[in-house]
This record gives structure tokens, sequence and C-alpha cells, in this order.
């Protein structure tokens, strides 16, 4: 009976589950891809996974009671969202207090920029204006892939500004990511089948960003700056883009768009890791 209490009143899934499952991709795949840089996984990468996965998920229960102060959700919400705002900042002090010790307070400096987004968010969910906010969700991002270098310099054991690589190409794939999903839901809409002319420019600005990463991992890759194969996964995503350009979602259930972008997201992840390798 008391057990059946305490999961109805706490184990309320959308409160301490983030909702937007797309999310999901964009902390885990540049934790992954800086773990393999690394090449070492030590007893701080798990402090890591801790720290950046509780800080991942204290978004949701934070959120929840942003809509409970302002009347979007009932309060009977808020008895949980206290217990997991709870939870998930104590296994972010648990998870840094060994990569302090470690030697690895510089990490710390990587949260600073994650606040200002965050509270930005917040101010959004307050104002119910949130959803369909296409430049909050890159700028976001951006914060998440810093995991890659912070999860690279545990690995080597030491900071290198190599790191800042694996940060950039990170956000650049999951910055043209979300603007070619909304690319996507966009075409849903689509009641007949548009001209070949009409289809790119309703998919320009989605090209433009995976013809800019496609670019500009190129050069890189052509001077050295990064390994030679680095473009490889870039390429992958610019003909996945080019592909949805000519091929509208024009019916499509979210479902579908989010389980195609799940896949090319993975595989982006899979082929960036083994081009890394080669450096």
């Amino acid at each position: 009976m008391y057990a059946c209490f305490i999961m109805q009143v706490f184990l309320k899934k959308h409160v301490f589950v983030p909702q937007d499952h797309g999310s999901w991709v964009f902390i885990l795949s540049p934790l992954l891809i800086g773990i393999c840089a690394g090449k070492t996984i030590t007893l701080p990468t798990l402090w890591l996974l801790v720290t950046a996965m509780a800080a991942f998920l204290i978004r949701q229960p934070i959120t929840v009671i942003t809509k409970i102060l302002t009347g979007r959700r009932s309060i009977e919400d808020l008895p949980a969202a206290r217990i997991w705002v709870v939870v998930y900042a104590s296994l972010i002090v648990l998870g840094l207090i060994p990569l302090i010790y470690e030697g690895f307070s510089y990490l710390l400096f990587l949260a600073i920029p994650g606040v200002p987004v965050f509270l930005w968010h917040l101010w959004l969910v307050g104002r119910r204006a949130e959803r369909k906010q296409a430049g909050v969700e890159v700028i976001a991002t951006g914060v998440l892939s810093l995991t890659a270098p912070a999860a690279y310099w545990i690995g080597v054991g030491d900071y290198s500004p190599l790191g800042w690589w694996l940060w950039c190409l990170t956000w650049l794939q999951s910055s043209a990511s979300i603007v070619y999903a909304y690319l996507r839901l966009e075409q849903r809409g689509l009641n007949h089948r548009p001209s070949l002319s009409d289809r790119y420019t309703l998919g320009r600005r989605a090209l433009v960003y995976t013809s800019f990463n496609l670019i500009f991992t190129t050069v890189l890759s052509g001077f050295g700056f990064v390994p030679p194969l680095t473009f490889t996964p870039f390429l992958l995503q610019w003909v996945e883009t080019l592909w949805g350009i000519t091929h509208p979602a024009a019916g499509w259930k979210p479902t579908q768009i989010g389980i195609r972008q799940l896949i090319v997201s993975t595989l982006w992840t899979i082929l960036f890791i083994l081009a890394w390798q080669g450096r």
C-alpha cells in the first residue's frame, strides 16, 4: 500500500524524465565521442557521466516546477518535482567532488555557459513560449557539446586544445540536425508535392548548415587540424539533408521523423568516432 503511494506521488515519468526524447542524442553523442577520443576510461570518466547526466536530467523537474508556479501544471506534481531536483542535485555534487579531487576542477568553467541558457529556457517556459525555439535549441546543444572536450581531457589526463575541436564539430552537427528536423516537421504540412525549386527553397537553411559543415571539415582535414577522414560523417549528414529536401515528409508522423533522425545521428556518431581514431 505504502509502496503504491510512493510510486503514485514520486515516480511520475513526466516529472523526472525529459519529454523531448530527441534531446538524449545531444548529450550522449558528445559524451561518447569525447570518451572514445580520449581512448581511456578511468574512474573520473564515470564521475563525469554521473555529473553530466544528472545535470541534463535536472532540467525536467525544474521545468515542471516553473510550470506549476505559472499555472501551467497541477500542484500535485510539486512534491515529486522537489524530490527529483534534490536527487539530481545530489548526484551532481557527488560527481563533482571526486573530479575536483582528481585535479579536474577546471571543468567547472564549462558549466558557466549553461546557467544563462537554462535561465533563458525557464523564462520562455514561464511565458508559454518554449516551443519551436530553434535558436535556443541550437545554443543549448552547444552547451551539451561541452561534454565532449570534458570527457576527452579526462581520458588524456590533462587539458589539450584539441578538445575544443571536438566541441566545435559536435556542436556543428547538432545545430544542423536541429535545423533539418524543423524542416522535416514543416514538410509534414504540405498538401501537395512542390516543385523541385520550391523544395530547395524550403530546405535552403538546412542545406546551408550541412554544406558549411562539410566544406569546413574538409578544409580542416586537408590542412591537418583534425584527422583526415573527419569530413565523412558530415558527408553522411549532407546526403541525408539532400535526400530530405527532395523527398518531403508530407504526411509523416513526428515519430517517423524522430526515428530517422536518431538513426542518422547514431550513424554520424559512429563514423565520427571511427574517423577520429585515425589521428
